[in-house]
């Protein structure tokens, strides 16, 4: 299936900034309000907010429909040219049946966030438009000190250039997911410490595979599962599935479980390969390595799928810095070489 592009975004581009779930910038509206400047400084684009991106998170808990509307009125306005979640949350869910599916579709336009961002993905994703998994204003965009050239540079490569995005090479320069509490403003001076990098993990050689790119929070997804919009097996034939774990840090037995109930929809064995994001959470480096067994394990053993791509140990999802992941682009998996690229724009010309 051909996913709809979105337009490409530019300096002078204006930019919507929602608040699907969790009412961040009305609880810590300093750390919102960094994220918002470093963004349009970055890249000179004016960010609005929505409706009701500000409200309180309280309010926003009680008003899915207003929360819904808001992305209906963000896709709907011909001056707007792109919608980021302002952070994510646990209850985007809440918002699907106000959703009108046709506008989403009609409307074209970059679409980004990440976490429980994953249940506006998959509308996305469902009515065959691309969108993006990455960085939101208050995660990512206000990281403490400055954002991570590692993820400006895969920003302006994704959404801002209408050139092939290429080869998506490892972070190099340190990872991490340290917690400094956004309720006290002087840790926004502090830079976060860096572990050290080592490098994604190509598991299972299996020469070169190229599939469509679908995926996200994988606690999300699991919540989606049994409605209309977790994908039908014939949707993911031969897709490259790509999970990461939140900050929750659930146990490598979560991905397990998760496995064997795709394998039960009829959907592990037609996929063309997964890709696994580094743990978030806080989870001890150390232990990363129960996060791969689980899924390789499960995938090899369990299923005798031997020939399935797997990498792990990607700087996506819940750490930082993250690359953006175009939800619905084709992605080439070179096992051999341990390459990754998508070899075409993700965003056209206006």
């Amino acid at each position: 299936m051909d996913r709809i592009k979105p337009k490409v975004l530019r300096p002078g581009s204006r930019i919507a900034a929602i608040s699907l779930s969790w009412g961040g910038p009305g609880t810590i509206p300093y750390r919102y309000q960094t994220g918002k400047r470093q963004f349009e400084e970055e890249y000179g684009v004016t960010v609005l907010e929505t409706e009701h991106a500000l409200r309180d998170a309280v309010w926003l808990s009680k008003n899915p429909e207003a929360r819904a509307n808001d992305l209906m009125v963000a896709f709907a306005d011909e001056t707007i040219d792109g919608i980021i979640s302002t952070i994510g949350g646990e209850d985007s869910i809440r918002t699907l049946p106000y959703l009108d599916l046709d506008l989403i579709r009609n409307n074209p336009k970059v679409f980004m966030g990440f976490s429980d961002t994953t249940i506006s993905h998959a509308v996305c994703f469902k009515v065959g438009m691309v969108s993006f998994y990455g960085p939101s204003f208050m995660a990512g965009f206000a990281e403490n000190g400055g954002m991570f050239p590692y993820m400006v540079d895969s920003v302006r490569r994704t959404l801002f250039s209408t050139d092939p995005i290429g080869i998506i090479e490892p972070n190099r320069a340190g990872w991490t997911d340290e917690y400094l509490p956004w309720e006290n403003p002087e840790n926004q001076s502090i830079r976060r410490k860096l572990n050290p990098c080592t490098g994604w993990k190509f598991h299972q050689d299996a020469g070169i595979v190229e599939g469509q790119l679908f995926g996200g929070c994988v606690e999300v997804l699991d919540w989606l599962r049994g409605t209309d919009y977790f994908p039908l097996a014939s949707d993911l034939q031969g897709v490259v599935l790509f999970l990461e774990t939140s900050e929750d840090a659930p146990p490598p037995s979560f991905l397990t479980e998760f496995v064997r109930c795709l394998a039960a929809m009829g959907i592990l064995e037609g996929l063309g390969g997964i890709l696994l994001g580094r743990p978030g959470g806080g989870v001890d480096p150390n232990t990363f390595h129960a996060y791969d067994t689980a899924l390789c394990e499960t995938v090899r053993e369990e299923y005798g799928l031997n020939e399935m791509p797997i990498v792990t140990n990607m700087d996506f999802g819940h750490t930082d810095p993250m690359f953006v992941i175009p939800i619905g682009m084709k992605v080439r998996i070179n096992s051999t070489k341990q390459e990754i690229a998508i070899d075409e724009a993700a965003v056209i010309q206006n």
